[in-house]
């Protein structure tokens, strides 16, 4: 048997944590053809979803993915979110929170393959996440 990914236990303690803290724990997410999300609120392949107590409903943080119902523009949607999918967990009010590198989901609509040449350096400095509204 294969051991457990430690990503979904680290997604909870940030999410516990932004919960203890009074902070509201916001979610980057690759979309791909696995993750259940509302097309119109995609930009550039990603999303950010708030998934404060105050914001969806149902929330399950499994092992293997993140399910939730969650209102857009007024509109219910039941969203599902691999946990291949997920690039973040930050508070909003912070901006702490932490950023998986090696991500294996495909983004909707691409080919997988990048133009990076395999020779080219990684990026330098700290990575970022921004908020998409």
């Amino acid at each position: 048997m294969s051991e457990p990914s430690t990503k979904p236990y680290l997604i909870r303690a940030i999410f516990d944590w932004c919960a203890d803290a009074g902070y509201t724990p916001y979610l980057a997410v690759q979309v791909d053809e696995y993750t259940q999300v509302p097309m119109a609120y995609v930009k550039d392949g990603k999303i950010v979803l708030n998934i404060g107590v105050d914001a969806v409903r149902n929330l399950q943080l499994g092992n293997e993915d993140i399910t939730c119902g969650g209102r857009f523009g007024g509109v219910a949607h039941q969203i599902i979110v691999p946990m291949s999918a997920v690039i973040g967990i930050f508070a909003k009010e912070t901006g702490q929170g932490l950023v998986f590198q090696g991500q294996e989901s495909t983004p909707v609509g691409g080919s997988g393959k990048t133009d990076e040449s395999p020779e080219d350096p990684p990026p330098q400095g700290r990575p970022t996440l921004r908020v998409v509204k």
